[in-house]
């Protein structure tokens, strides 16, 4: 038996402008997901046929390594479904990790870069953060150019990102779960049909650019009233371009109080939202008060890893 583990991730600054080549900031989190893989009699996740829609991802990523099989795939994911947090992204590279183990290597930047050819395939439209972050752990900042600290280059089409390691202090982070699941695919085309036709949400992707550098800048020198003054305006923009939710809108309102500022995580239209604070017991409460599941996390400073 191969195995491996991934980490979920938190998209600190960035969803959704990433797609469109502007910068984008997130940090691997330590909720992960195993993938386990085994030779069996036939193809089966979990016990059940890998063409069961459930198992898209893998299915791609098999398809991707031309593993040799048939494989018993067996999945255990801490990271929440629809959440916002990377759980595709997570189960898509441990499932390539396990595959690459069973064939000798682990190599993290073709890992990196076959995990975002699963994910573009399975989505339709998608960029590379969530799955190098869950490749490379810790903190990770995409850029349209090459500078220091540089992981890796992915391309598509015309489309080209830079993944470079961020180093980020030690912060807690409170997730916000709204319990609404969302897919990724049908709101990343929501938001770039209406950058298409409307010059003012092409601009706000822009800002959002923006936000994501000046972000990184208040996070790496600790001035978190700052950093968290950011999150509510890029949480402002990501609602005004139809990705928002009432429930999100009511989970970063409950945390506001206790926290330094907050904001949607992921995709958006549901999922999760994330509260920076000094006080994460205070907004976890908080946000259960107001409905939403709550749970704090902390940077994981490793990605992709074999099991055992």
């Amino acid at each position: 038996m191969m195995a491996a583990s991934a980490p979920g991730k938190l998209i600190l600054f960035g969803e959704h402008a990433v797609v469109f080549g502007e910068p984008a900031l997130s940090t691997a989190i330590n909720l992960r997901a195993e993938v386990f893989a085994r030779p069996h009699t036939e193809w089966l996740a979990d016990g059940a046929s890998i063409d069961e829609p459930r198992y898209r991802y893998v299915k791609a990523a098999i398809a991707k390594t031309k593993a040799k099989g048939p494989l018993w795939i067996e999945i255990r994911s801490m990271v929440p479904s629809g959440a916002g947090l990377g759980s595709s992204a997570a189960v898509t590279v441990a499932t390539l990790g396990a595959l690459h183990e069973m064939a000798g290597s682990l190599d993290a930047a073709g890992i990196a870069r076959e995990a975002f050819e699963v994910e573009h395939e399975v989505q339709g439209r998608a960029s590379p953060l969530d799955t190098s972050t869950a490749t490379a752990g810790g903190g990770v900042l995409v850029l349209r150019e090459r500078h220091d600290g540089l992981l890796w280059s992915i391309q598509r089409d015309q489309r080209h990102w830079f993944l470079h390691r961020q180093a980020l202090p030690a912060l807690d982070f409170v997730i916000g779960n709204t319990g609404i699941s969302a897919a990724t695919g049908p709101l990343v085309a929501k938001v770039k049909a209406r950058v298409d036709r409307d010059p003012r949400a092409a601009e706000a992707i822009r800002e959002i650019g923006q936000i994501t550098l000046d972000g990184l800048r208040a996070l790496q020198r600790k001035d978190l009233g700052t950093a968290g003054g950011l999150m509510e305006r890029n949480h402002a923009i990501l609602t005004d371009l139809g990705v928002g939710h009432p429930a999100l809108d009511r989970l970063v309102k409950a945390a506001r109080p206790s926290s330094f500022g907050a904001k949607l995580t992921g995709a958006g239209g549901g999922g999760s939202i994330v509260a920076l604070t000094d006080r994460p017991e205070k907004t976890a409460d908080a946000i259960r008060a107001a409905g939403g599941r709550a749970f704090v996390v902390q940077s994981d400073a490793v990605g992709v890893a074999k099991i055992g």
